[in-house]
């Protein structure tokens, strides 16, 4: 009987525990996608919001910073942004930012009534002039960010929500180019228990898309407020289980301009990188039904096959996939210099990606506990 006790007690703990790291992965990422957030990024101060909420986080949780006495790093790159009007009507209907329609991000200013002719099915452009103005259909809507001020306004329409041809616009599109917009990356770190000045690293990318007009903004749930959750529950964890080896936690601004932040970073020399003995970048952490990919599982096959030892053993994960390089998030500057580190995504669930469909609300997280103890036993191994 007191064994049955002891059981049920551990697994209560267990759950209760899982369930802390849920709510507050949700906590979290409720805040990155709201409106007060602005999709992290270059309108109304959304990046700066998300980024003193993460340092205050931080703090809180008494960790070293890693710039000094700071916690960020600034650098500077262009951007194109749309901090006013982003309006559209077609054939005298007019569409809905975000669903009806994106604006091409590197749009410039355009104001004024268009006819249109096709160039194909799916492709049309402005009758007379210089041919500033382009249309075309798309099956889904995915936004970017700008880094330059084009000379035409170009406009992405849904196929399913708009079916007729598109003769007539008008338009009215409000661009604000930025040349030197100035972004930050954070870093922090807590001490390792031992002796080795070696350390482990985890990172992922605090910024998202933006606003496209004055209402429509892009949350990023997925893509990435659980990837920044997930560092910090990580850093939770590791507050209060003290690990062997110095441990870093990134969060890099300027990925979706073009990793622009992890690139300044690992060229700025910031942290010795001979010294990291695996980094682990995470971004789109919210599903999970089929399993996770592991960038550079391919060519870290000593360290993948743990990795796939561990969830075998443990039975967390439909299936673990691996490929080799690829310069698909913050990893990949790190993995150039010669850094070993996975790149790691969950994958099945929904399908929102970069645009308005990616919300906090809809976000399963129907892996994330199982992934976060398979990282944290896979990073206790080295």
């Amino acid at each position: 009987m007191r064994q049955a006790f002891i059981y049920l007690f551990v697994f209560l703990f267990v759950n209760q525990a899982c369930a802390q790291d849920t709510l507050y992965a949700r906590q979290v990422i409720k805040y990155l996608t709201s409106e007060s957030c602005l999709g992290r990024g270059y309108v109304k101060k959304g990046l700066q919001t998300a980024e003193a909420y993460i340092c205050h986080e931080l703090k809180q949780n008494k960790l070293q910073p890693l710039f000094g006495k700071s916690f960020t790093q600034s650098f500077f790159h262009p951007v194109n942004t749309f901090p006013k009007a982003c309006e559209l009507s077609v054939n005298g209907k007019k569409l809905v930012p975000g669903l009806d329609f994106i604006v091409d991000p590197s749009s410039c200013s355009m104001t004024g009534t268009f006819k249109l002719q096709s160039i194909d099915s799916t492709h049309f452009i402005q009758v007379e002039g210089s041919k500033n103005i382009s249309l075309s259909f798309k099956d889904k809507l995915t936004y970017s960010v700008g880094r330059k001020e084009s000379n035409f306004c170009g406009f992405e329409l849904d196929r399913a929500r708009f079916k007729e041809m598109p003769k007539d616009l008008v338009v009215n599109v409000q661009n604000k180019f930025i040349p030197h917009f100035k972004s930050k990356n954070i870093g922090a770190f807590i001490a390792g228990t031992g002796s080795s000045d070696s350390c482990i690293v985890f990172s992922a990318h605090y910024d998202h898309l933006g606003a496209m007009g004055k209402r429509t903004f892009f949350p990023g749930a997925n893509d990435n407020a659980s990837g920044v959750s997930f560092v910090l529950n990580l850093m939770n964890y590791y507050v209060t289980h003290p690990p062997k080896y110095k441990t870093v936690f990134l969060l890099f601004a300027g990925e979706e301009a073009g990793l622009l932040g992890s690139q300044f970073f690992v060229e700025s020399k910031a942290l010795d990188l001979k010294k990291i003995k695996f980094l682990i970048n995470l971004d789109l952490l919210g599903t999970g039904s089929d399993g996770i990919m592991v960038v550079n599982g391919a060519l870290y096959e000593k360290e993948f096959k743990r990795l796939h030892g561990i969830n075998a053993t443990q039975n967390l994960l439909k299936e673990i996939k691996k490929r080799g390089k690829a310069a698909n998030s913050d990893h990949y500057w790190f993995s150039e210099a010669g850094v070993p580190c996975f790149f790691i995504y969950t994958m099945g669930g929904i399908k929102a990606y970069h645009d308005v469909f990616d919300i906090a609300k809809t976000l399963p997280l129907t892996k994330y506990v199982d992934v976060f103890k398979l990282l944290v036993d896979f990073t206790a191994g080295f």
